[in-house]
C-alpha cells in the first residue's frame, strides 16, 4: 500500500526559503518517478519539479535556479528545497509518484494530501 505524506509548508516572506518533505512508504525508489505539483484557486494542477526513475531532474521554467528536487533513499523521503521565494509561489504543494520512468503529467497514481505554502 503506497502512501505519500507531505510536510514543511507554511508562511514565509518573499526572498525566504522553505523545504518541503514527502515521506513515502510501500515501494522502492528505484522503480518510481516522483514529482512536486502546485495547485492554486481557479487553475489546473501543474508540475514544478520532477525526478525520473533514473534520477534525472526536471523543473518548470518559473522555478529553475530557485527550487531543487532531491530524494534520500535511506529515509524514503522526497524533498523540494525552495529558495528566493516569490508571492507567485503561493500554492498548495503536492507530491506524487508512479511506476513510470517520467512523472511529467498529472495522471499519476499516488498523491499526497498537500501542504500549503504562502509567500507574502
Amino acid at each position: 500500500h503506497v502512501q505519500l505524506v507531505e510536510s514543511g509548508g507554511g508562511s514565509v516572506q518573499a526572498g525566504g526559503s522553505l523545504t518541503l518533505s514527502c515521506t513515502t512508504s510501500g515501494y522502492t525508489y528505484s522503480s518510481y518517478c516522483m514529482a512536486w505539483f502546485i495547485e492554486t484557486p481557479g487553475k489546473e494542477r501543474e508540475g514544478v519539479a520532477s525526478i525520473d526513475s533514473d534520477g534525472t531532474t526536471h523543473y518548470t521554467d518559473s522555478v529553475k535556479g530557485r527550487f531543487t528536487i532531491s530524494q534520500d533513499n535511506a529515509k524514503n523521503t522526497l524533498y523540494l528545497q525552495m529558495d528566493s521565494l516569490k508571492p507567485e509561489d503561493t500554492a498548495e504543494y503536492y507530491c506524487a509518484a508512479d511506476f513510470l520512468q517520467y512523472c511529467t503529467t498529472t495522471r499519476l497514481t499516488y498523491w499526497g494530501q498537500g501542504t500549503q505554502v504562502t509567500v507574502s
